[in-house]
């Protein structure tokens, strides 16, 4: 018989995508910080998924512990940073990234991570589902976060 194409194939529902959402647990001790963003990037989006729709939220939830032993390479930790205006006429702030590892590390990796996302409502819905936290303790021990290396999640292969 001669079918049409798009008769075989099967679209997932917004429901569907809800349904399938699980909780991961990163460690992201000793891990470089661009590398794991981009990693924890691609499980947020739901691109390890076979079925990943780029319209829909279908990703998973991600608890990231331990996100002031993150590893910056090179010089980044004092050359590059992070830029902030007050509204005030030369109200111009800028924070290095060791700074911001002492004051706040959840938005080091959180702010990378939010760059490598779409700049639209899905990638501020899909930032949500990321969970970040400096220490290794962590509020999110009722949904059962399966701990796993993000960058076999991710790319299937663990990173060296």
């Amino acid at each position: 018989m001669n079918r049409l194409k798009h008769e075989r194939t099967k679209l997932l529902t917004k429901e569907e995508a809800a349904a399938s959402r699980r909780w991961f647990l990163v460690d992201a001790e000793g891990k470089v910080l661009g590398r794991l963003s981009s990693a924890l990037a691609k499980i947020l989006i739901g691109k390890h998924k076979p079925t990943y729709t780029k319209n829909y939220d279908c990703g998973d939830f991600v608890v990231v512990i331990n996100a002031e032993k993150v590893v910056v390479t090179g010089n980044k930790k004092r050359e590059d940073g992070y830029l902030r205006y007050t509204g005030y006429p030369g109200g111009l702030k800028r924070k290095s990234i060791e700074e911001m590892l002492q004051i706040a590390p959840e938005k080091v990796i959180k702010y990378a991570v939010k760059r490598m996302l779409p700049k639209n409502n899905l990638g501020r819905r899909i930032l949500s589902k990321l969970k970040v936290y400096g220490g290794s303790s962590h509020p999110h021990k009722a949904q059962k976060p399966q701990s796993i290396d993000p960058f076999l999640v991710a790319y299937g292969r663990p990173m060296k």
